[in-house]
């Protein structure tokens, strides 16, 4: 695969309307943003809202006006909402979505927000294998936890127009990119090995192959990296974006991480040791990074880490 012209934007700011974590005083720094703790002079009775999901609104400024894009929907139709309401926002001038993959805690509020947007239909970029099915952890004692699958017909009824695709794609005039499958080439990132999916009459591991993140490229500064999940590997996923765009420079890395829990905490030292080394100017693990990484993170790169939370915009 060959590079990819990635179009450059004059601004980019991302917006995390839903993620795992909520603190209201975590103070902001140079370009990241927190939501005001009063409205006027008055401390709200309401306060936005956590949930183990993710939702991200990505604003691109290029050719003198702002796009929206709405990157996954979190885990239920609950908080997205709300969140939205909370910030006096709304969905209605969004002209994209994409889905990092196929798990309930990015496309649980989807219907809603598909609903919410004013232009139909609404293209979604998505990878066809988010709706591979079924799909099931495998516990020790065997027991079999299944997912539940993307209800295709209820998003479409709401307005949404699915673009299935597994490879690498520009959007919204060139200056989003979306990586599709990502390559894998790390030694230390080798997926969810508990993660199965029957295909055919095969049962077979389920490596996540939709799992895809997106890239930015801020003019004269370098792509800013955006991921779900990164099933893949977050630094997979940063090489991938760099080895598609042909840019080198990474100014910030976003998204969950997946190093939570005793199977993934052991590859955080080679993690951490390998985004050293692509030096982001901005490291913003969150949603499935998990404390321990998310602490790691922060003591090894504490010039660039910043500590996420619902309602919180970075800028670039």
């Amino acid at each position: 695969m060959g590079t990819m012209t990635l179009q450059p934007v004059d601004k980019c700011e991302v917006l995390v309307l839903v993620d795992n974590y909520i603190d209201l005083l975590l103070p902001p720094k140079e370009g990241v943003l927190r939501p005001p703790l009063a409205k006027g002079n008055m401390i709200p009775e309401d306060t936005i809202l956590a949930e183990h999901g993710l939702s991200i609104l990505l604003r691109l400024t290029y050719g003198g006006k702002t796009h929206e894009v709405l990157m996954d929907a979190g885990y239920t139709d609950k908080v997205l909402p709300h969140n939205l309401d909370f910030l006096g926002l709304d969905l209605a001038d969004v002209e994209l979505v994409v889905m990092s993959h196929g798990h309930m805690d990015h496309y649980g509020g989807l219907v809603w927000a598909v609903g919410q947007i004013a232009k139909k239909p609404v293209p979604i970029v998505i990878h066809p294998d988010a709706f591979a099915s079924p799909r099931f952890f495998k516990l020790p004692d065997g027991t079999d936890l299944l997912f539940p699958v993307m209800d295709r017909k209820a998003v479409e009824a709401a307005g949404g127009r699915f673009e299935e695709t597994a490879e690498p794609s520009l959007q919204m005039d060139g200056h989003l990119h979306v990586t599709g499958t990502v390559e894998r080439v790390t030694p230390f990132e080798k997926g969810m090995p508990n993660a199965y999916v029957k295909r055919g009459d095969e049962l077979v591991h389920d490596d996540i192959f939709d799992d895809q993140g997106c890239a930015i490229n801020v003019r004269d500064e370098g792509i800013v990296v955006i991921s779900g999940c990164a099933h893949a590997g977050i630094i997979n996923t940063v090489k991938y974006a760099k080895k598609l765009t042909g840019i080198d420079k990474v100014l910030g890395v976003i998204g969950g991480f997946h190093l939570s829990g005793p199977v993934f905490e052991p590859i955080i030292p080679d993690t951490i040791a390998a985004m050293k080394e692509i030096a982001p100017k901005r490291l913003v693990p969150m949603h499935c990074t998990g404390w321990t990484a998310i602490k790691a993170f922060e003591a090894a790169m504490p010039e660039a880490f910043a500590l996420n939370a619902s309602g919180t915009t970075y800028q670039f």
